[in-house]
């Protein structure tokens, strides 16, 4: 992002929008066509920031159009742009900017409220934030179908009912009358997409809709979205993973600063890039083709042996005691229906120490519930997990408190994991931070300092300076966030970390390097890591053993490698299958 002048000419709101504009266009026969389109952000002081430069692209009926790129690269602002969202203190200029012929720099609110979900489509990345944490997912849904005039009260039920098993939510009747916050993330993302399609808009705007889902579920999605593009629908595509795109995508544009640097068809832009950086974007993939190897170029360069070959990746770890052992995890809760469902039932796994277990499957699959067993965040109905050979599970809260550092987790989302308050340098020192009741004031300010020097040679280890200490969760980029929550998960020397979809919400080169360097602090260090993640070459690339589950149920455990090439449960083929089937149209190699 570079900081310009904005020309003088260009009016300084948020849309052009001259009184006397007619609100309609002339027809024409791409649905969306923006020809030079530029998008500036003031800030606080009056700096003119260019995050979008003479971007021009049309999609057409029944067309999917996707745009890739890092965090940053401007490709959600445009998105954005075409619904009327751009944001605060933005100011567009565009030689035209139209959606089914209609002129978006001279549209009003009034009638932007109109066009959202009637006429437009849009699906969020972050579900979370997207519904409202005090209503349904069935009121949700009824709303957007209430709010353009569809139907009656039972009629919008069945409506809600229909779109919910269209996106793959199972149980739909009993999840209608669930919130949000009681939903994980993947029944959530689908909640969302049918929120977005409840009115068959001709446009959908789909901005990272599938990160999410684990891969059976993504392919049932992409089926109904390549489904609403046959029968017409227009569809702008954002997403960090080439697979969506290489499966639903006929044009590819990769953006770079707000620049466009390449376009194409999908085949030839995925299959045969031509600029530098849409190839360190492909390379940046993780698959089983990557194991054992950094990701980022800069890594690979500088590697002198394959990462399996170092010391850590011996037979001296699988000769040695498990740091974390759960044997026969069960656990159960009382639905909003008043039935109670069995969400993980007789689950036992091991893992060693400087080994990963990647744990996978789909979503409401039990994955997240038993990583929280053994945490030591819920008590398990029956069963028990040991911590370096000694009880855990069956440790009290008060039992559990001295032991609470070594485990620690990493989540998808950081930053409603920070206190947005606190800054950098205090969220490390409170995980650094001792109990200093009784001390004197002397040793608790010598004591102070010293986790300072501590907390700057955590985000030393992490790949942050230590100038990044003195600002806040939201000053930090999502990449500089999730490396602020890996030095506070490290912070206290842990056993094991566990990493909770701790990726799935990165674009892929930040993915990449988060991966590179959770890689290179186990060589480092030996730490041990719980690896949660519904993307199948995440987990290949990254686990030396793999626990796949099914409706709260361990169907297969085993060695990586076996278990991605010699698959024994037919659930497991059916995962893989899904992914072969996802990354037919992307490059595996280098």
């Amino acid at each position: 992002m570079t900081t310009t002048v904005i020309n003088p000419d260009i009016e300084t709101t948020s849309r052009i929008r001259p009184d006397t504009a007619p609100d309609v266009a002339p027809a024409e026969a791409s649905l969306v066509t923006l020809e030079d389109l530029n998008v500036w952000f003031t800030d606080a002081a009056g700096a003119a920031h260019h995050v979008v430069h003479d971007l021009s692209l049309d999609i057409n009926p029944g067309e999917c159009v996707a745009v890739i790129g890092e965090s940053g690269s401007g490709k959600s602002v445009t998105a954005r742009t075409l619904i009327g969202l751009t944001g605060p203190n933005s100011h567009i200029q565009a030689t035209r900017a139209s959606v089914d012929g209609r002129d978006i720099q001279r549209t009003t609110d009034a009638q932007w409220r109109r066009i959202r979900g009637a006429q437009i489509g849009f699906i969020l990345q972050d579900a979370l934030v997207s519904l409202d944490p005090l209503r349904t997912i069935g009121a949700e849904i009824g709303e957007s179908l209430r709010l353009h005039g569809v139907g009656k009260a039972a009629q919008r039920r069945e409506r809600v009912i229909e779109l919910l098993e269209a996106v793959g939510v199972p149980e739909p009747e009993m999840r209608a009358r669930q919130r949000s916050g009681e939903l994980s993330g993947g029944l959530r993302q689908r909640a969302l997409i049918a929120s977005a399609i409840a009115n068959d808009p001709p446009l959908l705007v789909a901005d990272e809709p599938t990160t999410a889902l684990d891969v059976t579920v993504q392919a049932q999605v992409l089926d109904l979205l390549a489904q609403r593009k046959a029968s017409g629908t227009a569809i702008l595509l954002i997403s960090h993973d080439f697979s969506v795109v290489g499966r639903l995508a006929d044009r590819v544009l990769v953006m770079q600063g707000g620049h466009i640097v390449e376009q194409g068809t999908a085949e030839d832009v995925l299959n045969h890039p031509q600029h530098e950086y849409t190839r360190q974007l492909l390379d940046a993939v993780p698959s089983g083709v990557t194991k054992g190897e950094y990701l980022t170029s800069a890594k690979r360069e500088h590697a002198s042996v394959a990462l399996n070959t170092s010391p850590v990746r011996t037979h001296e770890v699988a000769d040695a005691p498990p740091v974390l052992e759960a044997t026969g995890l069960t656990k159960s809760f009382r639905g909003p229906d008043g039935v109670t469902r069995t969400v993980v039932k007789d689950v036992s796994f091991d893992v060693r120490a400087g080994q990963t277990l990647g744990i996978v499957g789909e979503s409401g699959s039990g994955k997240s519930t038993t990583a929280s067993i053994a945490l030591g965040f819920l008590q398990p109905d029956s069963g028990s997990v040991l911590l370096n050979g000694k009880p855990w599970s069956e440790l009290g809260v008060s039992g559990r408190r001295s032991r609470r550092r070594d485990v620690t987790v990493v989540y998808q989302d950081p930053l409603s994991s920070f206190d947005p308050r606190w800054s950098a340098e205090q969220i490390l020192t409170d995980a650094l931070e001792p109990a200093t009741d009784g001390i004197a004031f002397g040793a608790r300010r010598r004591q102070r300092a010293q986790l300072r020097d501590r907390a700057e040679e955590l985000v030393g280890l992490v790949g942050l300076d230590p100038q990044h200490l003195a600002k806040h969760p939201l000053q930090l980029s999502g990449g500089q966030r999730q490396r602020l929550s890996i030095a506070r998960a490290l912070a206290p020397e842990p056993d094991v970390v566990v990493l909770d979809e701790a990726v799935s919400a990165l674009d892929v080169s930040v993915q990449a390097q988060v991966l590179d360097l959770l890689t290179e602090l186990q060589e480092r260090l030996g730490t041990t890591y719980v690896f949660i993640s519904h993307d199948l070459g995440v987990i290949h690339h990254m686990s030396d053993h793999i626990l796949v589950m099914k409706d709260g149920e361990a169907v297969e455990y085993g060695n990586a490698e076996q278990i991605f090439h010699a698959p024994a449960h037919p659930y497991t083929q059916e995962l893989l299958n899904s992914l072969q089937t996802m990354t037919a149209h992307t490059p595996r190699g280098r």
